[in-house]
């Protein structure tokens, strides 16, 4: 069965691997432009097409993938199902149904639920206790094609959004050679979506990596390990950024009179009152340094009890 793959971050990578290590013929890897990234804005090439480049297989990089020379560029590879796997760009209908065998997704969640561009994040962000792998024929909507294979898993509650994402990441590629198989012999029966499920995980923005102290400890506590290790969720310590990579829930009301946000402890630790219960700070890096341990960051960097974190909704800092 010749395979064109379609991927573009590391999520990808193992469905790719597995690909060429059961002996299918990968005649094309299609991925995103070599794009600028770190610090210092070095155009780099996608997780996808240096795996590509280490197999030996050809990599295309189109910048828009419906223009008509690329849609031409593919057809000449002729193939028989395109596998599609965190990509970053809608394939038009002409791509669609290029293949014999179709088009096949795979999508870090049980849809219908978290359709969209970040289910790993939004399901330990809303405290899901469990998501999965599903790998679906694609249509022209937003993850709404029929279901092939799917498989659950629990979301443990120490997860990140980095633990989580590595094991979808491996689940994906055997649930993928599981699909091909089934799909060879014929069979595999797809099943539509429950589109009155339907939930959905639109893309990160910088509002969501802000902690609000007036919520929960519990939400912020999730939050704040669902955007681990990228972006991270962050605060203001007077006129400068604190990421917090790591926190612990203390169910305990904070005393009476602290504020949302106020460091109510500190000393080898830094225990700071929410909107319900407080949040134990375990891992932090303040503007232009690196991710310590808060009793390390403490050592250079003393935050005493009764420091007000946060900005007020109006923009000014607390």
């Amino acid at each position: 069965m010749r395979v064109v793959f379609m991927g573009t971050p590391d999520f990808a990578v193992p469905a790719l691997k597995a690909l060429v290590g059961a002996g299918y013929p990968v005649v094309g890897v299609v991925t995103q432009p070599d794009r600028p990234k770190g610090r210092g804005k070095k155009i780099q090439p996608s997780p996808v097409k240096q795996a590509a480049l280490h197999m030996g297989l050809p990599v295309l990089q189109p910048v828009r993938v419906r223009d008509a020379a690329f849609v031409e560029q593919l057809k000449q590879l002729e193939p028989e199902v395109i596998v599609v796997a965190a990509f970053g760009q809608i394939l038009p209908p002409s791509i669609l149904h290029l293949p014999p065998r179709r088009c096949i997704n795979i999508h870090a969640s049980l849809l219908p639920r978290y359709r969209g561009a970040a289910p790993i994040h939004r399901a330990i962000m809303n405290g899901e206790r469990e998501t999965g792998v599903t790998i679906m024929l694609m249509d022209e909507g937003l993850d709404t094609g029929d279901i092939l294979l799917q498989q659950a898993v629990a979301i443990g509650e120490a997860d990140n959004a980095g633990a989580l994402h590595d094991r979808l990441a491996l689940l994906g590629a055997e649930l993928l050679l599981q699909t091909l198989n089934l799909l060879k012999r014929g069979c595999l029966h797809a099943r539509p979506q429950e589109d009155s499920f339907a939930t959905y995980a639109p893309p990160l923005t910088r509002e969501d990596e802000i902690i609000d102290w007036e919520r929960p400890a519990r939400d912020l506590y999730n939050q704040i390990r669902g955007l681990d290790p990228w972006p991270g969720a962050r605060t203001w310590w007077g006129e400068q950024v604190l990421k917090v990579w790591r926190a612990g829930v203390k169910e305990e009301a904070a005393p009476k009179g602290a504020l949302p946000g106020q460091v109510i402890a500190g000393g080898e630790e830094v225990v700071v009152a929410t909107g319900r219960g407080c949040l134990s700070l375990q891992e932090v890096q303040l503007q232009g340094g690196r991710r310590l341990p808060v009793a390390e960051f403490l050592r250079g960097h003393p935050l005493a009890p009764g420091t007000v974190l946060g900005r007020s909704k109006g923009g000014c800092h607390s």
